[in-house]
């Protein structure tokens, strides 16, 4: 939602009561603040926009006012509407929040402060570009902070929830029973699930680098006797290596990927990555896991139990929610993961069992109501290893998979949509496959070069030595 302001409020600049010497002497280091207009780092640029909404001005866009499209009063550019109390474009909006956010230092290294800014020259001059925002009558105090950007997109879903619930659609066919469930799980899901993966952070990357950079003598070539240890390994992985792109908040990007000449042992530079995002992920899955009322009354031993089997299940489907299809590449916020098979090209790729998994789900194109059914019937298996109530497990499994056969038939009346079900529980029956040779592949690697996290230790009962 764009909120723009009265066409009176255009009469002038509007200076801001923020003086220019706060830029002066800055909280934190010199920061390269420019991106391209439609680049988007995080989820505060969807609604930071929303933040003039607190002055209660009237909503329009850009063209509404007289007909026409109106400039950036910052740059020139074609504006989309009111941010932060001035008429600006969209690259204007963003640059003037992340300077501000994070309080750089910038100086101008041109013509002391007069540079002139354009569409085309706004890259050039940072320090130049902020004074003419500000000069332009844009509000620092207008951009909302982290936590207000989690509470308005927490309120955004919560409100997206309610009117899928309110719609004469076929949700009021499934009993009031199942339409509890099915919001006690969408909850659980909204409250334990970043789909941006902002909070991902502090995470190891790898130490072989796509630019060039000597390979460390660690990741190089097996010796004769390790050379038994390695095939195995490497037969297993199919040829399949992953590469990694993470966008910067300052705009650059980086790139790994393996190398061409692969021989087995430089999988081991991604692994510490690897098992940062894996335990971030299996923390979001566990706090899923207490949330649900259901499984808080299972003995404590069963909910350990429950979460050593399906953890990996779990993640799975979560990570199903952000992967391209198209591209075959998971987007994980700023980080993106893709699968690359240097030896049989795409056909190839889709004969490794993890990643036609998700491209055959993925081309359900489910709703979430039904992603967070899957993940409450692999969470509540009755035959995972150590359980005790089976009785209490199976017979809550049940329901969860009645209440999905429920919603299907309910919402996807379409003949196309009639095996949908059958389709989902044969997924879910693949997926418990690839989950046991998944810990397989792990604990080998784990018993030549240890990489697993206290609690991937934990989960996956994988004992020091």
């Amino acid at each position: 939602m764009t909120v723009m302001r009265p066409h009176h409020l255009r009469e002038g600049p509007l200076h801001s009561p923020v003086a220019e010497s706060d830029l002066d002497h800055p909280k934190g280091p010199e920061a390269n603040l420019e991106v391209r207009p439609e680049e988007s780092w995080n989820h505060a640029d969807v609604v930071c926009c929303e933040a003039d909404s607190v002055t209660g001005k009237p909503t329009i866009n850009a063209e509404e006012e007289d007909g026409g499209p109106h400039i950036c009063r910052v740059c020139g550019d074609k504006a989309t509407g009111y941010h932060f109390n001035v008429m600006t474009c969209e690259g204007c909006k963003g640059f003037f929040r992340r300077a501000v956010k994070r309080n750089a230092r910038l100086k101008c290294p041109f013509r002391k402060g007069a540079c002139e800014i354009t569409r085309n020259t706004r890259r050039q001059c940072q320090a130049c570009r902020l004074r003419k925002c500000l000069e332009s009558g844009m509000k620092k105090e207008m951009i909302m902070s982290d936590a207000a950007v989690e509470q308005r997109r927490a309120l955004i879903k919560r409100k997206k929830r309610e009117r899928v619930g309110t719609q004469p659609s076929g949700v009021q066919g499934l009993s009031e029973e199942q339409r509890m469930m099915i919001r006690e799980l969408m909850d659980a899901q909204m409250k334990t699930f970043d789909t941006t993966f902002s909070h991902f952070k502090n995470f190891r990357l790898p130490e072989v680098l796509s630019s060039g950079h000597e390979i460390p003598e660690f990741l190089r070539a097996p010796s004769a006797e390790e050379a038994a240890k390695w095939s195995q390994i490497r037969k297993e992985m199919c040829s399949v290596k992953v590469s990694l792109q993470l966008r910067g908040e300052d705009g650059s990007i980086w790139n790994y990927k393996p190398p061409a000449d692969s021989s087995g042992k430089e999988i081991f530079s991604l692994l510490p990555h690897m098992a940062d995002m894996s335990t971030y992920m299996f923390k979001g899955i566990i706090d899923f896991a207490k949330v649900i009322s259901y499984f808080r009354d299972l003995p404590i031993e069963d909910q350990i139990s429950l979460l050593k089997g399906a953890t990996f299940e779990l993640c799975q489907l979560r990570f199903n929610t952000v992967f391209n299809v198209e591209t075959g590449t998971w987007e994980c916020g700023r980080l993106s993961y893709c699968l690359e098979d240097t030896a049989g090209g795409f056909q190839q790729l889709l004969l490794e069992p993890l990643l036609k998994f998700h491209y055959m789900l993925k081309r359900l194109q489910l709703h979430e109501e039904e992603y967070v059914l899957m993940q409450a019937i692999s969470l509540f298996s009755p035959d995972r290893p150590g359980v005790v109530q089976r009785g209490v497990v199976d017979q809550l499994q049940e329901q969860f998979a009645i209440t999905l056969k429920a919603y299907i038939e309910c919402c996807r009346p379409q003949p196309a949509h009639r095996f949908l079900f059958l389709k989902i529980m044969s997924m879910l029956t693949e997926l418990r496959s690839i989950n046991a040779q998944h810990t397989q592949r792990l604990l080998s690697i784990q018993d030549i070069h240890p990489f697993a996290t206290p609690l991937m230790q934990e989960l996956f009962s994988i004992t020091d030595g």
